[in-house]
């Protein structure tokens, strides 16, 4: 009979709301993070259903505290006072009646996304020059955080994997991601304010997994993912990384996103744009901020051999889906045409790709007055047998260059010969041509003596082309193709 009470007691203690949940923030929140400046300061967690949790930043605790009560499901949410930049590290304190959680040396930055597939994912210690650069690596002002892989969800997380923000030194950084890295060495260095890098990548994998269905929705060119996803269809993966690995990140402030990615859609070609349409609307919905920047690293030069096909084909679709999803607004494009490799998928080079990252966050984001980008086609006219073509981000002036190699320490030379290699023409019965082209100004004119009538015209639109097109800023032109 006492054990029969004992057991009954025991159940109405769990079943009671006065049993405690412990009091417990976000994964995403600890020791050494930084917190995204200028925008409100979001901070969630748990606690029972109705408990009253007071959150603090700083010395002055009166005058930052925010008290919010737990919901029915017992989770709080709060946003303080955006602040800037700088001054002494700062406590957070997360207070429940006795119970109380303290996270140490927080600094007030710049906060991005770093995510894709095994690009991104590419650690330092596997990228060029790694002895040197992990040696170099004490830039206190610098904090990452890496999201541990987890398994695919078919329903979002409330909360990311337990993981540590680390402060970058030579100790600490060979495992994070060496585009991440080199980007936000670029920022902060740049910027001199501190920088937060959150890593959540996962090699050979799709764009779709990493989309959450609020993107597909957005997206009307993509009804049957939200069909499918409807019928509880997983298409591609759909959800099922930003169910895991991301929407347990959300609703943080940050100020944007990089993304490498493409290989595995490769096949996708031309809808890759709206695959990037999708991810981009989906994760500024997630992460309650229109106005979310994201910048994308169009694929690299890869494959066994130079076709020179004037048709195109290979990788050339997939990066002109990558282009074309520019129209979306507050994004942007480095394009790494010319740093590739032939045969590893995986080019070492990941320094140039971060610092191409990191020129259009400070252009757009940051005011800086450069250059963002190599060349990207605007228009074209056609004049009898010729094709004028109009770039963006001319910059200083076209130019006919070479890498010289493909690590970052190799600088971009300009050629004597001037002639421009890659470009094709289509004629009226739709074949295509190879064709010559010379810079004239801010423009290309393109021919083939082959075609009287020229209907469009191609760059680069092929797997590992031999690009030459530069502006005199040092930053390639983009492949493309005028063919609506």
């Amino acid at each position: 009979m006492n054990l029969r009470r004992t057991l009954f007691v025991n159940c109405l203690l769990l079943l009671s709301p006065l049993a405690n949940a412990e009091l417990k923030v976000a994964n995403v929140f600890g020791d050494n993070m930084v917190l995204q400046q200028q925008m409100p300061i979001r901070v969630w967690g748990w606690a029972d259903a109705g408990a009253t949790v007071v959150v603090s930043l700083g010395d002055n605790r009166e005058a930052s505290a925010s008290s919010i009560k737990a919901g029915a499901d017992g989770k709080w949410f709060t946003e303080m006072p955006a602040r800037k930049a700088g001054g002494q590290p700062l406590e957070l304190q997360v207070v429940n009646g006795d119970e109380k959680l303290v996270f140490k040396n927080i600094l007030m930055g710049e906060v991005w996304i770093c995510s894709g597939q095994s690009n991104m994912e590419w650690r330092v210690k596997q990228a060029a020059n790694a002895e040197d650069e992990i040696a170099a690596a004490d830039h206190p002002g610098i904090r990452f955080f890496d999201v541990p892989k987890h398994v695919k969800q078919a329903e979002p997380q409330k909360d990311a994997q337990q993981a540590d923000w680390h402060v970058c030194s030579p100790e600490t950084i060979s495992g994070f991601s060496a585009v991440g890295y080199y980007f936000g060495r670029e920022l902060n260095t740049k910027l001199d304010v501190p920088i937060g890098l959150v890593g959540t990548n996962w090699g050979g994998q799709r764009i779709e997994p990493f989309t959450p269905p609020v993107g597909f929705d957005q997206v009307p060119q993509l009804a049957d993912y939200v069909n499918d996803l409807k019928q509880g269809k997983y298409k591609g993966g759909a959800t099922q990384i930003y169910n895991g690995m991301v929407a347990g990140l959300t609703p943080l402030s940050v100020r944007g996103a990089i993304w490498y990615q493409g290989e595995s859609n490769a096949n996708d070609g031309l809808r890759y744009n709206y695959l990037k349409e999708a991810l981009v609307k989906g994760w500024r919905s997630a992460f309650k901020n229109d106005d979310l920047s994201f910048y994308w690293v169009q694929l690299a030069d890869f494959g066994r051999g130079h076709t020179g096909k004037p048709a195109g084909g290979g990788w050339g679709p997939v990066r002109e889906g990558q282009r074309r999803a520019l129209r979306v607004p507050n994004t942007g494009m480095a394009v790494i045409i010319d740093i590739g490799a032939e045969r590893d998928i995986h080019p070492r080079n990941k320094q140039d790709v971060g610092y191409r990252l990191a020129q259009w966050a400070l252009a757009k984001n940051y005011g800086r007055d450069l250059v963002p980008s190599g060349p990207l086609y605007k228009s074209h006219t056609i004049d009898g047998s010729k094709v004028r073509i109009s770039f963006d981000y001319v910059g200083s002036g076209l130019m006919a260059a070479n890498k010289g190699g493909q690590f970052f320490m190799d600088p971009v030379k300009p050629t004597p010969d001037a002639t421009i290699k890659e470009f094709a023409v289509q004629d009226k019965e739709g074949n295509w041509h190879r064709a010559m082209a010379a810079i004239d100004g801010e423009t290309v004119v393109v021919w083939s003596e082959d075609v009287a009538e020229p209907r469009n015209v191609r760059y680069a639109y092929d797997s590992n082309p031999r690009i030459n097109l530069y502006n005199k800023e040092g930053l390639p032109a983009s492949p493309f193709t005028t063919v609506d």
